[in-house]
């Protein structure tokens, strides 16, 4: 009996390293399959999922309440599985660099209670080559076994996308990859378990690998261009979303959307494809540029909003400013990596003073990471300025009457309101004699 046929009549566990945004949904999708041990080095983590409570709300405390994966920090559980799927965080450092701790740090876990005839499989987003040269030498040195002879390894990259309802593990295709032909064969077979839509054979670990980072350094370089267009039509002062709704109407035309962007993939895969690129003497043109015109987003708003205050006679010192969202993505309570902090840095060079409500983000996480604390919404008032800088649901209810309470009882012409989701009707608030701005 093969390990895929002991997975499936429950002789052996799989178990998931990393139950974050990506690992939690894989483990509870395979726990309908298979038996399935959750691992994470964060202890509270693990006893709010034992308490049957998702703190990232991408699948919901019923379905955690009622899955039957193991949640455990207790890493000599791991020598029950047979299969390891890991899903760890694979962030840059400030200079923009790698920052691949955490994948080693996992390696070194699973490692260490690694058993023969097991399979590893990688699913963090890494540099094409990381996977071969980087965990598999501590795979075998925590192990003292050899790879391709004790145990195989693998890398699939996620693809789920968090705060997102349609597009989840089980339906979007699911790229796989082995060492070789028979390692390859088991990883397939064990993730068509719980891919519907079905799983690709990579012809290598690397090319899984290279064409995670490609997919989305394509999409930042695609919404780096409409950056870029929204800073050359603010300047021709032409709307750039009636812009690209008329372009729209074409059938070939691509459609993104101006914007922060930030979160753990297009903001990060990017720096990882261009950092292996320097090493072998290629110094990236096209993809840089992208990054740098995304990361200059948050300065870009806050300097046309310091604009539009001093057109609409408000003292820019000590300013009282709203920012309606912190989270990385409209849905989601996730902040790590957000760009709405560099929104929030900016302000605070002006002397400006940002109150920020968030009903959706990680209330200990944001205070944790940016020592930040969010005001209730409803709470919000004596505004010079909003700015909607996140385009959750609760925000897409908000009247052109909730918005007005937040401001200061003062001439609209004196009010400032940032948008840049787009997510307002822009005449409305014009016709008002707001002065209204987005990207």
């Amino acid at each position: 009996m093969g390990l895929y046929e002991k997975i499936l009549n429950h002789k052996v566990k799989i178990s998931v390293i990393g139950l974050g945004y990506v690992g939690m949904p894989i483990a509870v999708a395979f726990a309908k399959k298979a038996n399935v041990i959750g691992y994470d080095v964060n202890n509270e983590k693990i006893a709010l999922y034992q308490k049957g409570i998702d703190p990232t709300k991408e699948v919901g405390d019923e379905i955690i309440k009622n899955t039957t994966v193991e949640f455990t920090s207790d890493e000599l559980k791991l020598r029950e599985a047979k299969f390891h799927i890991v899903a760890v965080p694979t962030p840059v450092n400030t200079d923009h660099t790698p920052d691949l701790r955490c994948v080693e740090a996992a390696s070194r876990t699973v490692g260490r209670n690694l058993t023969k005839g097991s399979i590893v499989v990688y699913e963090s987003t890494v540099y094409p080559g990381v996977t071969e040269e980087i965990c598999i030498p501590i795979l075998e040195k925590e192990s003292a076994m050899k790879s391709g002879v004790d145990f195989k390894v693998g890398y699939s990259p996620e693809r789920i996308n968090p705060g997102d309802k349609e597009h989840r593990l089980e339906t979007i295709i699911k790229v796989v990859s082995g060492m070789d032909e028979e390692s390859l064969d088991t990883i397939a077979k064990v993730y068509a378990l719980v891919v519907s839509a079905g799983v690709y054979k990579a012809e290598s670990i690397k090319v899984a690998e290279a064409a995670k980072v490609i997919e989305n350094s394509q999409r930042d370089i695609n919404i780096a261009f409409m950056n870029e267009l929204s800073i050359i039509f603010n300047k021709m002062n032409i709307d750039t979303n009636a812009v690209l709704k008329a372009a729209g109407t074409k059938w070939n035309f691509l459609k993104f959307s101006p914007g922060l962007v930030g979160g753990h993939c297009i903001g990060v895969d990017p720096y990882y494809l261009t950092y292996k690129a320097e090493k072998l003497g290629y110094h990236s043109q096209i993809i840089l540029a992208g990054r740098r015109i995304n990361d200059d987003m948050g300065k870009y708003v806050v300097d046309n909003l310091v604009k539009e205050l001093i057109k609409a006679d408000v003292s820019v010192k000590a300013a009282r400013v709203a920012i309606l969202g912190f989270t990385f993505k409209e849905n989601c309570p996730d902040t790590r990596n957000t760009k709405v902090i560099d929104i929030v840095n900016a302000l605070k060079e002006y002397s400006i003073i940002p109150v920020i409500a968030d009903p959706t983000a990680d209330i200990a996480e944001a205070k944790h990471e940016y020592g930040i604390e969010f005001e209730n919404v409803d709470n919000i008032r004596n505004m010079d300025a909003v700015i909607i800088a996140v385009s959750h649901n609760e925000f897409l209810q908000l009247k052109k009457e909730d918005i007005e309470k937040m401001f200061k009882q003062v001439s609209n012409q004196n009010k400032v309101l940032i948008d840049i989701k787009a997510i307002l009707n822009k005449d409305e608030f014009q016709q008002a004699g707001y002065r209204y701005w987005r990207l």
